[in-house]
């Protein structure tokens, strides 16, 4: 088979999405697929060497602006100038069998579809990270229902139109999809394959099971690692940091994103030294750096329920730290806590039973062990990538 996939990351840059791609793309390569993928030099945080070997899969890094996504504009110009080469790209493609598309930057997928008319026994797989507009919609960049978001519906229906399957992260997420738009093969064209991590970046260990006792006087870390950004829901968690100021607890950022700056100024202005933020580390860097944590600290704003879907859980689960989701009912995170009791889902505001939890986790170590097991356990059993690409074989099988 000759398959492309097209988003703006790919490794060894930081994004999520540059390591979903590279997994989907490297395990199809070893199936025997002839496997290119295009995307861009520009990296989430800062610039990807264009120089880097990929193995079996064929990476084309075109030209764009190299800016990274620290502020809006940046990432606007990055998501602008990458759009023109990566269809000049996809255009000039010999006839692909399947064209994998993500959803960064939005609407990327137009590139597939402009192959697919082309070459039109190709066909289009939109894998969708986020929903556009909804997610610039309700996180108020744009007016709802204004033009700009009417003009981005129309784009998506006539995408939908030709696209033969969708693939989303959850199924909050395909029902809002679905509501909306019909792609050729109807409603049998949806699918839901959660995102995942690669299990051989995550040995199962004693840590997991058993970790070690905390030393006397350290404290109970909850780690928040990645993008803090619009749509997530910070508020409650600073108003648990200012319950339990004088708790052995410490709120430790590691990453950056848009809310990054009003977490560090909510810490300044109320005193709250049980907030810790460190800057972006590697992917390779992750597994150490939480196994000094105990849990892990997942947010979503309500209305960005079937919007978007945190991609924190996988690696959360993979080592073993129980979650703690302040959230909508209904997304990926809260169906993941329902099925393997892996931690506790609350909803935005309620401060008082996120202090309640966090406290009944430090004083029952016996409890907190087995909610350790059972986070294991899920990324075992349902978001590793011995599960889920399975699931990405089925699909591409059936076309």
């Amino acid at each position: 088979m000759r398959l492309t996939l097209i988003n703006q990351f790919y490794t060894p840059d930081i994004s999520p999405t540059a390591h979903l791609c590279a997994s989907l793309a490297e395990h199809r390569a070893a199936q025997g697929d002839e496997v290119t993928v295009i995307t861009s030099r520009t990296g989430y945080v800062t610039a990807v060497d264009a120089a880097r070997a990929d193995g079996a899969v064929r990476v084309c890094r075109v030209l764009s602006t190299r800016l990274g996504s620290r502020t809006n504009l940046r990432r606007f110009l990055d998501w602008a100038t990458f759009y023109l080469p990566a269809f000049w790209r996809a255009a000039t493609l010999p006839r692909q069998d399947v064209i994998i598309a993500l959803t960064t930057p939005p609407f990327i997928a137009l590139a597939g579809a402009l192959h697919k008319f082309l070459h039109p026994r190709t066909k289009l797989v939109l894998w969708n990270m986020d929903c556009y507009p909804e997610a610039v919609e309700r996180s108020g960049l744009v007016r709802t229902g204004g033009l700009m978001a009417r003009m981005m519906r129309a784009v998506n229906r006539a995408l939908f139109r030709r696209t033969d399957r969708v693939v989303c992260l959850d199924r909050a997420m395909r029902q809002l999809l679905s509501s909306q738009y019909t792609p050729p093969g109807g409603d049998s064209a949806y699918a839901v394959i959660p995102n995942w991590e690669r299990a051989a970046m995550f040995p199962a260990g004693p840590c997991h099971d058993s970790p070690p006792p905390r030393a006397p006087g350290a404290k109970f870390t909850i780690l928040y690692l990645g993008n803090a950004g619009y749509g997530h829901e910070f508020a409650t968690m600073i108003e648990a940091a200012r319950a339990l100021r004088n708790d052995p607890v410490n709120f430790l950022f590691v990453g950056g994103g848009a809310l990054r700056p009003w977490i560090a100024a909510e810490r300044q202005r109320l005193g709250l030294g049980n907030i810790e933020l460190r800057d972006y580390v590697s992917k390779e860097q992750t597994p150490e750096l939480m196994r000094t944590a105990d849990c892990a600290l997942i947010t979503l704003e309500n209305p960005m329920l079937g919007v978007m879907s945190p991609s924190k859980l996988h690696a959360n689960l993979a080592m073993g730290l129980p979650i703690l989701y302040v959230g909508p009912a209904g997304g990926n995170v809260d169906e993941a806590i329902a099925r393997f009791a892996c931690g506790a889902s609350l909803r935005p505001s309620d401060a008082r039973e996120l202090v309640e939890t966090i406290r009944s986790w430090m004083s029952d170590g016996s409890a907190h062990a087995r909610l350790r097991q059972s986070a294991r356990r899920a990324f075992d059993e349902a978001y590793c990538d011995l599960k889920t690409l399975k699931q990405f074989d089925t699909l591409l099988g059936s076309m």
